[in-house]
């Protein structure tokens, strides 16, 4: 048993060697190139310099000495312009150089436990009324959202966000089992994806592009259309007199109607052309993403269903939104000062304006359904990141029958690997709930975390941090972390069974299962009233059908395991408290804890007592 134990340590050091490594390869090439291009950029730079004075020079012989020909002017602008579109080009090669560093810099960061502080926290999906969202760190600094977070787009991260947040079908999470092992590996596509863009912020606003896309008609009636080209064409007519008669009479006739028109449409084109400035942000970050994916080849069925459903009328997703960023570059345009003069002369506005409608009417449709799609890959690329730098992290094995969680080696994905303690959680074969006894800073709330952020991950379809876990369908429900509201005008006491009163109405609506995680329970009130209120709650609890843990350093709550039937079962956590230190090993045992560490930890901290 040993020798196997033993075999699988080292299988697991070797994954993550190699993967450790495989970044640090990627990493150096990376960086080599952006030293590279950092060289280039510098000649180019001198060159560009070079030029600029030779055509000065050659411009003042030609001037004043009448030495030189205009030719070589135009000769070297043109060679100017060249060379400053080489330059362009090589500068873009270095910034996507750069953010491919960055990708496995922050990689590495993951692997090696320093990814806190580094990544997007998600804090805007926190619900403080959510029944497991705060007690379990699923956002914030140095939470399970940052750890997971690789995502580009805004779908991206509500997608996550909204897997984390509510418990998959089995059927659903099987499908990203699929799609994870395959997407884990293809490090070249995340890469890519991680890359694109303007900038490498995560960027677009999909309720707002949305809103826009779905907006009923405003340009209407359609001939108002065909009237702003025929006036423009007239308007050019009317200048033409204007140069050739002297007469502007027709010209200025022209330009009037065109104003009281424009006049007409102002609230229309206001609507469409200025109502939605954050609908139009980042359209090139969409358009890449969108392609990048078009392109890309899947074998899993869900990647390949999604994958389909990326074109409208037989055009392509990407191609539909690039139309749309030329089209927004258009109404952009607007704000150039000879646009602005030419703007009611040529109807720019209103041209621009039915571009942007008939785009509407022909792809607005199906804009909700290209973001839910990227979002859904985008999170399933979070998940496939997670897994291929945490090979040592199994997917969880789903059972039918009664309820159960059996984990092995089960450790907290949020504790580094150097300090996490793992440890065997069962609940089944009739032992529905653990009670967790202990003195303070044991490791008891710990443990409830511990199960709850791992039965998050694998009800949303992400590896686990455990040797191996299975485990019947399970909606965690926690009250760990619930406090008092001056806001509110709430005790900790009402706050903590107002939380109960939401996990008893969870754990009677079926499947999936409660899971409930219990810290410290009803510790707000006297001890007869916790004693009768705490075998109250478990009973009403299992009754429903629910499992758990509930934790607690009151040992009177250990007796109520004697009305249960069998049905609790009693561990603990101890500690050592030698030459006036404490000391935990956060080590699960057996039975109800025999030791008290709260007079020794205050005397330790010089509170006499």
């Amino acid at each position: 048993m040993a020798g196997a134990e033993a075999s699988l340590e080292h299988l697991m050091y070797s994954r993550n060697v190699l993967v450790i490594e495989e970044y640090k390869q990627r990493l150096k090439d990376r960086e080599s190139r952006v030293a590279d291009r950092e060289r280039v950029h510098v000649r180019l730079g001198y060159v560009r310099l070079s030029l600029a004075l030779v055509a000065a020079v050659i411009g003042w012989e030609s001037l004043w000495k009448h030495a030189a020909s205009p030719w070589w002017i135009a000769a070297l602008l043109l060679l100017f312009v060249f060379v400053a579109a080489i330059h362009s080009r090589i500068l873009r090669s270095r910034e996507l150089a750069q953010r491919g560093f960055s990708f496995y810099q922050k990689g590495l960061a993951r692997i090696e436990d320093r990814w806190a502080g580094t990544g997007q926290t998600g804090e805007r999906f926190n619900d403080p009324h959510h029944v497991y969202a705060g007690d379990l760190d699923l956002f914030g600094h140095g939470a399970l959202f940052e750890l997971l977070s690789t995502a580009r787009t805004r779908m991206g991260e509500e997608t996550l966000a909204g897997w984390l947040l509510s418990p998959a079908e089995v059927d659903q999470i099987g499908e990203r089992h699929a799609a994870i092992a395959e997407l884990r590996d293809q490090l070249d596509f995340r890469e890519d994806l991680a890359i694109l863009g303007e900038d490498a912020s995560v960027g677009l606003f999909p309720e707002a592009l949305v809103r826009w896309a779905e907006a009923p008609k405003q340009m209407k009636p359609e001939w108002i259309r065909w009237l702003a080209a025929i006036l423009s064409v007239s308007a050019v007519g009317g200048a033409a007199v204007w140069w050739l008669l002297g007469t502007a009479t027709p010209l200025i006739t022209i330009v009037l109607i065109e104003g009281l028109l424009a006049y007409r449409l102002r609230r229309p084109l206001e609507e469409l052309l200025h109502g939605s400035e954050l609908a139009f942000g980042d359209l090139n970050l969409l358009s890449g993403v969108l392609a990048r994916v078009e392109q890309h080849t899947f074998r899993a069925p869900c990647l390949q269903s999604l994958e389909t459903e990326l074109s409208s009328h037989q055009i392509k997703g990407s191609y539909a939104i690039a139309r749309l960023r030329t089209i927004v570059d258009f109404i952009d345009s607007r704000d150039n000062m000879i646009v602005r003069i030419l703007n009611i002369p040529f109807m720019y506005s209103v041209q621009v304006a039915f571009a942007a409608e008939n785009w509407r009417q022909a792809h607005g449709h199906a804009v909700r359904s290209w973001l839910k799609i990227i979002g859904e890959i985008e999170a399933l690329l979070c998940l496939s990141a997670y897994s291929h730098e945490h090979p040592d992290d199994p997917f969880p094995e789903f059972v039918q029958g009664a309820v159960c969680f059996n984990a092995t080696d089960l450790g907290h994905p949020l504790v580094p690997a150097a300090k996490c303690v793992r440890n065997d959680v069962r609940l089944s074969d009739g032992k529905r709930v653990f009670l967790v006894s202990g003195s303070n800073m044991s490791g008891k709330s710990t443990l409830l975390r511990t199960v709850g952020i791992n039965t998050v991950l694998a009800m949303a379809g992400a590896p686990v941090r455990a040797q191996s876990l299975r485990l019947t369908p399970l909606h965690a429900g926690a009250s760990i972390r619930v406090n008092d509201s001056l806001q509110e005008g709430s005790s900790r006491f009402y706050a903590e069974i107002t939380r109960l009163r939401a996990l008893f109405d969870l754990a009677g609506d079926g499947v999936p299962s409660l899971l409930f995680l219990l810290d410290e329970l009803l510790q707000g009130t006297n001890s007869n009233d916790r004693r009768v209120g705490a075998e109250g709650i478990v009973h009403a609890l299992l009754n429903r059908g629910a499992v758990g843990l509930v934790s607690t350093h009151d040992l009177a709550l250990a007796e109520i395991g004697d009305s249960l039937n069998g049905q609790l079962h009693n561990v603990h956590f101890q500690e050592d408290f030698e030459n006036g230190r404490m000391h935990f090993d956060y080590k699960l045992r057996e039975g109800v804890v025999t030791k008290s560490n709260g007079l020794a930890l205050m005397r330790s901290i010089g509170l006499d007592v």
